[in-house]
């Protein structure tokens, strides 16, 4: 597992074991969220066992499935503030770590997305899914 800082409280991941479940939260973060949809690769395991290995640790779990083609997905808002949540440290995972680095991206105020942008982009995650979005959507908070 390699744990990538985007912020002070907020890191993304690939895809997680549920052996690393454990030291997730040994290393301090509060918040789980799987941003990768069931079945997505046949060798992935399933968000039930992530959420009770989650549970087991201490863990809040959600799952907010996005896929590129329904980017941002539909739980937008209610990530934005678990990002946003200074108290509960966040690990937020997908396949490898670029889908949940671009959602943060996409849940930022236009004054923050240009710094959001160049931190990402400094831990060499691809862009294109967060630029369009940034791009299409209209303002934000």
């Amino acid at each position: 597992m390699n744990i990538v800082p985007l912020t002070e409280n907020l890191a993304v991941s690939a895809q997680i074991t549920l052996e690393d479940v454990a030291k997730i939260a040994a290393a301090g973060y509060k918040v789980l969220i799987n941003n990768r949809p069931d079945d997505e690769d046949s060798h992935q395991p399933t968000s039930a066992r992530i959420a009770a290995a989650a549970e087991a640790a201490g863990l809040e779990y959600h799952h907010m499935p996005v896929t590129a083609a329904n980017f941002p997905g539909q739980d937008l808002a209610a990530m934005s503030e678990l990002f946003d949540d200074a108290e509960r440290p966040v690990l937020a995972f997908c396949r490898s770590g670029t889908r949940c680095a671009n959602l943060w991206v996409a849940c930022q105020a236009d004054s923050a997305s240009e710094n959001a942008m160049k931190v990402v982009s400094q831990r060499s995650f691809d862009l294109s899914m967060a630029l369009g979005f940034v791009v299409d959507s209209p303002p934000r908070k």
